[in-house]
């Protein structure tokens, strides 16, 4: 089985954030032939089509980081029924200037944690749409919408609760196991 370097990106930019501890959670209970770099977004300028011709540091760097990962593991809330506006400008930062789309062909996972049952649905939909246009595969199955209580997961991301800590082992096993498929299937990243 091969190992993969994923990089995860964090929708939400609080040091607080729960998607932050469900990301610690995840990289728990990968398998161990994933390794795990976070990719930051918090210090990306506002994108506009003016930085097309030169890239300030930021977006290079962010740039280099997905290109040096194998996969992307993107772990968001839910805002006003979408993504992040941090998330969002991290992928048009990413997928800019035309013809330099650095999602294209990268295997990517999205899951999300939230308060209420499904409250990262709407913004998973809205990614998932994103990431379509930008030629990243999807693991579309399963869906994880997290519901997060603090009873359940610790800060530094040991899941108590067995079945919560079973589903999420299977979502990264999963994830693996897509990883392979889509680095089989598309010789440029095989």
């Amino acid at each position: 089985m091969s190992t993969y370097t994923v990089g995860y990106i964090i929708g939400s930019l609080s040091k607080e954030s729960i998607n932050r501890t469900l990301s610690k959670a995840l990289i728990r209970l990968a398998p161990p032939r994933l390794t795990f770099t976070e990719i930051p977004i918090k210090d990306l300028p506002l994108y506009n089509h003016d930085y097309d011709a030169d890239y300030p540091p930021e977006g290079r760097a962010l740039k280099a980081a997905i290109t040096a990962v194998d996969a992307l593991l993107f772990v968001t809330p839910e805002y006003n029924r979408s993504i992040p506006g941090a998330l969002k400008n991290a992928i048009d930062w990413a997928s800019r200037p035309w013809g330099d789309n650095s999602f294209t062909l990268k295997p990517s996972a999205v899951i999300g944690a939230s308060p209420g049952k499904i409250g990262t649905a709407i913004a998973q939909l809205s990614l998932r749409s994103v990431l379509g246009y930008c030629n990243s595969p999807q693991m579309t199955s399963p869906e994880a919408y997290i519901q997060f209580h603090p009873d359940v997961f610790t800060p530094d991301g040991e899941v108590l609760d067995d079945s919560t800590k079973r589903f999420l082992t299977r979502f990264m096993a999963d994830f693996a196991v897509f990883i392979d498929s889509v680095h089989g299937v598309v010789p440029q990243l095989g």
